[in-house]
């Protein structure tokens, strides 16, 4: 008989690797909601109005025909020595913190620690990194990541405004900084009306401006002493900044000592590849009388219950948005993978092996300083660490070609010069290849003098915390990760339900290329034709998101959401100011919206004016069209989120956005819930002119435990000349310190939608509504839906309302901290209404694991039933006292319940149970007693 083989659905099979209830699972589902089809659910779920007519065009990849194509467009990257400098530098990734950290799902798919007694072991490492930065900076208060250094700088700015006691409106920048940071900080100083002023460092006038910003070392290489002109700012009353190289301080004499008030930089060079611009952890430090008003989060040391010590997010300033239009900053998500990556580097290494590393590369400097200088060049500048600039006058293009030919990347600094900038990576071999590029024969010498004056050296110690100094064999090493990531409740553990932040799978696939040397290794402003592999993914990770939304451009340069946001507002500010509106700045913003929103349009120059919500949850139509009328020929923009915040598919956002036109404004909608609509919804088609999309959330890109992110932005067609431009593009308005921001990310959203075809992505959210209404049909009878659609029905996300709980002295932190004890992460309290929970599975949660968290939440249920009918009090219950640790388990046991209700509650593991290393954190106490630096031992003595 002839052999045919069985039929095989390429597309079932490539999806259901995103796609977590199998068909069998979705039928029951099905029943559960009381539909008959998954298509009966959508036509109740999305109003038929808004719906797109067409399905997305391409077909899905098999994951060995992704990576197939991954390869071949990797080998159109060119991977050259770069030696360009200006913020990027080749480091060596060890391959221990390569595989256990930046490969390795219980570090990638982490949450932002929010929920703390569940992410002991990242805020541990978080926790080196502040202390790290702190050491190496000589500032005693650092945070846990910034964005990038342009974008660092810029915050330190906005900071060095809201703290100085000089009443000057302007601030000083070195013109020594990096072209992008100079470029980022002009951007983000015009909409606040802060004039720049801009010289070298002898040219600070202290009294004209509130603060001042200089680059050690500079980006064409100088190294000078900062001391008079930060004594000469404090007469003033103005703030010191200086923008700095973790790397040259471990033998350069450290900002702090020179009386810096912030310190801003890059950790990339501490073992995290250049990915063609990043992502790369950037830090900030400053003094204790300024750390109320840093940006970004702060991970500080308090206690549990039991008086053990605990690690947590401290101060108002781990979410500043909160505080929504008088927020001083929109930081939401950072950079905790790469700041953990860097932290790890440098216990891997230890201050040893960093000045080590550190002397090296200047060592190599100063041998390729005299090499040159020997030969005849004109080398500047006198004192450096790393980078040189060389005069060669008409020869620059052939001396840029000749090291090109020698697979070397030299920087063109004007018309006449070039730079160069050695790292770790530096050997032998490329001397030798770069004096010949300069037609030098003679060997560099080896016997050669420092390269910057005694009075530069570093004197004081740095990294001496004992986990600097462990054992770094790499059995140790791998025992230390290994131990911290156990201590962490992550995707590769349990579901995390978190409505409004879509903790959905990153696919292993997908990860995988980020590695590469081809995509890792390339340095963001190396010439065009050198990344051609990325230039082709980027383009058709373009073409693709504007079929998805519908708009007619994007940028990829914004590297979080909330810079996206911030970015799209001044697109649509950039074009008003074109057509002579530039005295449009009101932006209309519901109550209800994400906290960035109002503080990203604060930042973006816009006052802000708050539209009522209706009782049923949507944006009150007839106070958005008062408000619209009022605001008048002022009207710059609304922002709104689609579906809205409070997880339903508003009615009325075709009428949003007509009143938003008449009136003469531009509509923002935000993409926060984009993974409601891809395949359904195309938001340009609705009415909108510009949405951000959160790659990761809705396109694949993992949370890393509070970043990498990245927040593309899409326009209409009338938009696209108002996008961000960039320095090394000859063009302004940037926002982020590369020109496609995060770059090496990008490929996991690109892989993402190649493995999934038109088809799978629509599928993909039609399976995370189908999941959403699930849970709230199964639960709605103990816990109320707060908000639902006209025809009962939820987005991808459910609100679940447990505000009745507090009757009986029963709070949302208690259903959270139990959920624990259940093995999962709580989903989103309090947001967008006090004392609820807004659960979101997301399509790739199995109905096995969905059932098990809807068990865990009825037995909660059953947990408050008891407080309310008096059998047990809010204070003895085991809601009171959750999570519950090993050591509860072992300790003496005189509570009301039992030990086996107390720690293996329904839903719950036992063979694998997680146990959380601490008990409830205490927030006050660590707000009290901040400590955010890693504390000798015998202060946990003492406490």
């Amino acid at each position: 008989m002839p052999f045919t083989p069985s039929a095989y659905n390429t597309y079932d099979f490539a999806n259901r690797r995103h796609i977590g209830p199998s068909p069998s699972e979705m039928a029951e589902m099905l029943k559960v909601v009381g539909v008959q089809t998954l298509d009966q659910l959508i036509d109740e779920t999305v109003p038929a109005g808004i719906r797109q007519k067409d399905a997305l065009s391409w077909a899905p990849l098999s994951e060995y025909r992704l990576l197939e194509k991954m390869r071949e467009v990797a080998g159109k990257n060119r991977v050259m020595t770069s030696l360009i400098g200006q913020g990027y530098y080749g480091t060596v990734t060890p391959p221990a913190i390569q595989r256990n950290i930046l490969e390795n799902p219980a570090w990638y798919t982490a949450y932002t620690p929010y929920q703390p007694e569940i992410a002991q072991g990242r805020l541990e490492a978080l926790l080196n990194y502040q202390t790290m930065v702190s050491d190496l900076t000589g500032l005693p208060v650092a945070n846990a990541s910034l964005l990038d250094e342009a974008t660092a700088a810029a915050e330190a700015m906005a900071m060095a405004q809201r703290s100085a006691k000089s009443k000057a409106k302007a601030f000083f920048v070195d013109i020594n900084c990096h072209p992008q940071t100079i470029a980022v900080i002009e951007t983000r100083a015009q909409p606040l009306g802060i004039e720049i002023l801009k010289g070298e460092p002898e040219e600070l006038v202290a009294d004209q401006v509130f603060g001042a910003i200089f680059q050690y070392p500079g980006t064409l290489g100088h190294v000078r002493d900062f001391t008079a002109q930060c004594e000469a700012l404090h007469e003033a009353k103005a703030v010191a900044v200086v923008a700095t190289d973790l790397l040259a301080l471990c033998v350069l004499k450290e900002p702090g000592a020179m009386g810096a008030d912030i310190a801003v930089g890059s950790a990339q060079r501490f073992g995290v590849p250049m990915g063609y611009g990043g992502p790369h952890a950037a830090f900030m430090s400053c003094r204790d009388a300024f750390k109320r008003s840093m940006p970004g989060r702060i991970v500080g040391v308090s206690i549990d219950a039991n008086g053990n010590k605990a690690y947590r997010l401290a101060l108002q300033t781990r979410e500043q948005h909160i505080r929504r239009e008088k927020a001083t900053s929109n930081v939401c998500t950072a950079q905790a993978l790469l700041a953990v990556m860097a932290s790890f580097y440098a216990v891997f290494h230890g201050p040893m092996g960093l000045k080590t590393i550190a002397e090296s590369v200047h060592y190599h400097a100063v041998r390729l300083r005299d090499a040159l200088v020997a030969a005849g060049a004109d080398v500047q500048p006198a004192a450096f660490f790393d980078t040189l600039t060389v005069r060669v006058g008409v020869g620059q293009q052939g001396i840029m070609a000749a090291a090109r030919h020698r697979g070397l990347n030299l920087r063109k600094v004007g018309t006449d010069r070039v730079g160069i900038s050695v790292d770790e990576l530096t050997d032998e071999g490329v001397l030798t290849r770069l004096l010949d590029a300069f037609g030098i024969t003679e060997p560099a010498p080896t016997e050669v003098e420092r390269g910057f004056p005694e009075a530069l050296v570093r004197e004081s110690d740095y990294l001496t915390h004992p986990v600097f100094q462990m054992n770094r064999a790499e059995s140790e090493m791998m025992r230390y990760m290994r131990r911290l990531s156990d201590r962490d409740l992550a995707l590769d553990r349990a579901m995390i339900p978190l409505g409004s932040c879509t903790m959905k799978l990153n696919a292993a696939a997908e990860m995988m290329p980020i590695t590469w040397p081809e995509f890792g290794s390339l340095h963001p402003f190396a010439p065009r034709n050198q990344a051609e592999g990325y230039h082709e993914a980027i383009a058709d990770l373009t073409e693709k998101l504007c079929e998805i939304t519908g708009y007619d451009a994007f940028s990829m340069q914004p590297n979080s959401g909330a810079q996206g946001e911030y970015a799209g507002l001044l697109t649509i500010a950039a074009y008003h100011k074109a057509r002579g509106e530039e005295h449009r700045n009101i932006c209309l913003i519901p109550v209800s919206a994400h906290g960035t929103n109002p503080a990203s349009a604060q930042m973006a120059g816009m006052k802000v004016v708050v539209v009522k919500s209706a009782p049923n949850g949507d944006v009150d139509i007839e106070d958005f069209e008062a408000k619209a009328l009022e605001a008048g020929a002022n009207l710059a923009a609304c922002m709104i989120t689609y579906p809205s915040t409070h997880g339903v598919f508003e009615e009325t956002v075709r009428t949003i956005c007509e009143i938003t036109h008449k009136h003469g404004g531009q509509v923002y909608l935000d993409g926060a819930n984009m993974n409601a609509m891809v395949g359904l919804v195309k938001p340009g088609e609705v009415g909108s002119d510009v949405s951000h999309l959160n790659l990761h959330k809705t396109f694949a890109i993992p949370h890393g435990g509070g970043g990498p992110g990245m927040g593309p932005i899409g326009v209409k067609a009338h938009l696209a000349p108002y996008l961000p431009g960039h320095p090394e593009e000859g063009t302004d308005g940037t926002v982020s310190a590369a020109p496609y921001g995060s770059a090496s990310i990008l490929l996991i959203s690109w892989a993402y939608c190649l493995m999934m075809g038109g088809e799978g992505l629509a599928q993909a959210t039609r399976v995370a509504i189908l999941n959403a209404n699930y849970i709230a049909s199964r639960l709605k009878g103990d816990y109320p839906i707060l908000f639902m659609g006209n025809r009962g029905r939820v987005a991808h996300e459910c609100i679940l309302d447990t505000r009745g709980f507090a009757e009986v002295g029963v709070t949302v932190d208690d259903l959270a901290k139990r959920l624990v004890d259940n093995g999962f992460h709580a989903p989103t309290m309090s947001f967008p209404v006090a004392g609820t929970l807004m659960v979101e599975p997301t399509e790739s949660e199995t109905k096995a694991e969905i059932d098990r968290f809807i068990t865990a939440l009825l037995a909660i249920r059953e947990e408050v039933r008891a407080v309310e009918n008096g059998e047990i009090s809010a204070e003895d219950s085991p809601l009171r006292h959750a999570p519950h640790t090993v050591e509860d388990l072992v300790a003496e046991w005189d509570r009301a319940y039992t030990r086996e209700a107390g720690c293996f509650p329904p839903g719950s593991f036992r063979e694998d149970k997680y146990w959380p290393p601490v008990g409830r954190v205490d927030n006050v106490h660590g707000d009290r007693n901040l400590i955010c630096i890693c504390p000798p031992p015998e202060a946990y003595a003492a406490e």
